[in-house]
């Protein structure tokens, strides 16, 4: 009995020291690597729009984003507007640029709505077009003001309840190891709303944007092999 103890203590420590080890290894990844673009640089295109009606704002958005990253924005037809239950909160989003360490896209809801932010694996930010939201972060006792133009911190670990008025429309970046910001996305999908189409769409429009990247990936690796050779 005391054997099968130790050996079971052994077993469970190796698996702790290989995930730490795991964690370790992808936390240097995602410091070292080159990301696309930052929140601050898609912070400072979407403040020119604010204020906009958020179909026109999106349409320059998506316009502009396309011109500075050729090859990694979706095309306008693989786009599509998911609803998205997730903390007790619903919004649509509509994404545009997803790797394993970065995505952008839009959010927002036309109608009220509250809960929980998440926690994360990823610093996120987002930059309000239109409408107001409110952020109570952990261990305050009072909720920071966001509206058009505003950007919203969303720290790496960190967590607070989100307000949203109706018809608050923003653009989100994100960057960290997004796969594991799915988890939380997808949470109310499985054990609330049980909507698997949307789980579907989700899924789809995710791989697009990965196959994308991919493509873009090896076209940039076969012009650094034909300048270098």
């Amino acid at each position: 009995m005391w054997c099968c103890s130790v050996s079971c203590l052994h077993s469970t420590v190796k698996w702790v020291l290989l995930l730490c080890f795991l964690i370790f290894c992808i936390q240097y990844w995602l410091n070292k690597k080159e990301h696309l673009t930052s929140g601050d640089e898609v912070a400072v295109l979407v403040k020119k729009y604010a204020g906009l009606k958020p179909k026109v704002a999106f349409e320059k958005i998506g316009t502009v984003l396309r011109r500075m990253y050729p090859g990694h924005i979706l095309p306008e037809e693989d786009m599509q507007w998911i609803f998205m239950n997730a903390g007790g909160w619903m919004g649509s989003m509509c994404l545009l640029h997803a790797s394993l360490t970065e995505y952008i896209l839009f959010f927002g809801t036309a109608v009220e709505t509250s809960g929980h932010s998440g926690r994360y694996w990823a610093n996120i930010s987002d930059t309000l077009i239109s409408g107001s939201m409110k952020q109570w972060r952990e261990g305050e006792l009072e909720a920071h003001d966001y509206n058009a133009g505003d950007v919203v911190p969303h720290p790496m670990g960190n967590v607070t309840a989100v307000f949203f008025t109706a018809d608050t429309w923003m653009v989100e970046y994100g960057r960290g190891f997004i796969p594991s910001t799915l988890t939380f996305a997808l949470a109310d999908t499985f054990f609330s709303t049980t909507d698997f189409v949307t789980l579907f769409y989700i899924l789809r429009v995710y791989a697009k944007a990965l196959f994308l990247e991919m493509n873009a990936s090896m076209d940039e690796w076969r012009e650094y092999v034909k300048e270098n050779l």
